[in-house]
């Protein structure tokens, strides 16, 4: 099973600490629907990955079994070649999906959020496996091992989640200079003219260094991107990127359809506005927010406790469920997630969305429990009715208090 899954409560112990260090030094570390959106992003990249990983990773299998050129023994030193080798593709491909405009829909989810912290790592792209594969194909024809592959791939990725932080300000000078460090990333997430492009490195530095996309932290960084997503929907920030880029390689003509797909972010040839380029960021920058009120916050929190708690049980019994089993608890998750953003968005159809999936949920559960277990039927009948009460309760007093669930959102 992929590591990151066992790591998951590490996770949100470190994301814990880090909000404590908010509270003690008031430090505005922290937004909720910032942060809620940051992890459901990473629920769906995980529950889909379910699927997805098991497609792309088959053909890392098949060549290592069928066209490898050698055959790697797993030594001490193999496995720090292979440790060198993932994280030099991890840095190809990185570097890569910042600077070809095909590639940055798969990797922009991960820099949308314009904050810093623990749960910015979560953030990830549900389309980024489909991309970044790829690039790790070498090491299959070398002969490295799948399972060695994958370990080592899964430790580099565990890496990249403390560096994800504005608590730690600097580390020492020599680990500065070989390994990747939070002042470092925090560059690398910079929506800065400065900053964008840099610092593309995964566990290591030495890449960035090597071929020139190295740049220290200096002014204090503006994080997101150069144009802000705007929404606390998982799939809206999923495909958003690429709604823009299709309208534009459907406008271009000839071959600036493939250079719109080929070269930077942004480009556009001449006739359709010329290339968009990254601008310095105004001291009256204002951070997206959309508040949903208290009472909603509530239920959104009580949410998100079983949505993560359930996508902790699907992500760890997934390999034994029924193919069925598996989409139905895929769905009902990114429904759940849907529905979250809905609420922060204060969107007129939640309302019915979250009845029909609190009614949906206890369909599937009594589907899933043994006919002759009355008392546990009885137990998940009474607890979708008691989700739906406070869901109602909430709902109602929302309503009645500044805001309308109903109102036209406002940005």
């Amino acid at each position: 099973m992929d590591l990151i899954v066992y790591a998951i409560p590490v996770f949100f112990l470190l994301i814990g600490v880090e909000l404590l260090i908010q509270y003690i030094t008031k430090s505005p570390l922290y937004r909720f629907n910032d942060a809620i959106t940051n992890i459901n992003c990473g629920i769906t990249q995980q529950v889909l990955g379910v699927f997805f990983k098991t497609a792309t990773f088959f053909l890392y299998i098949w060549i290592y079994d069928h066209a490898r050129i050698f055959t790697v023994l797993l030594t001490w030193y193999t496995w720090i070649l292979l440790f060198i080798g993932v994280d030099f593709f991890y840095y190809l491909f990185h570097r890569y999906a910042h600077e070809i405009a095909a590639f940055w829909g798969s990797h922009a989810v991960h820099h949308q959020s314009e904050e810093y912290n623990f749960s910015v790592a979560l953030r990830q792209s549900a389309t980024q496996v489909f991309f970044s594969f790829w690039f790790y194909l070498p090491l299959a024809f070398l002969g490295f091992s799948p399972v060695a592959f994958i370990t080592v791939a899964s430790l580099q990725t565990l890496y990249q989640f403390w560096i994800h932080t504005r608590v730690i300000k600097k580390m020492p000078a020599w680990f500065e200079f070989i390994f990747n460090t939070p002042s470092h990333h925090r560059v690398h997430h910079g929506a800065d003219p400065k900053y964008i492009d840099k610092n593309h490195g995964g566990t290591l530095i030495i890449f960035d260094r090597m071929f020139g996309t190295f740049v220290e932290e200096e002014e204090e960084v503006h994080y997101g991107i150069t144009k802000p997503v705007q929404s606390w929907d998982p799939f809206w920030v999923n495909v958003e990127y690429y709604k823009w880029l299709w309208k534009t390689f459907m406008a271009a003509k000839g071959m600036d359809k493939w250079r719109v797909l080929s070269r930077k972010p942004g480009w556009r040839p001449d006739y359709l506005g010329g290339p968009l380029t990254p601008q310095e960021i105004p001291d009256t920058f204002q951070k997206y927010d959309v508040h949903a009120g208290t009472a909603m916050h509530i239920y959104v929190l009580i949410q998100f406790v079983i949505v993560l708690s359930g996508t902790s049980l699907f992500l760890f019994s997934a390999d034994k469920l029924p193919l069925l089993h598996q989409l139905a608890s895929a769905a009902l998750i990114i429904w759940m997630v849907q529905n979250i953003s809905g609420i922060f968005e204060r969107k007129s159809w939640v309302f019915i969305s979250e009845t029909l999936r609190i009614v949906a949920s206890w369909i599937f559960a009594e589907m899933m429990i043994p006919a002759k277990s009355m008392a546990l039927h009885l137990s998940v009948a009474a607890a979708a009715i008691f989700i739906f009460m406070i869901f109602l309760t909430l709902y109602q007093a929302e309503r009645k208090g500044k805001w309308p669930i109903f109102a036209k959102q406002v940005k």
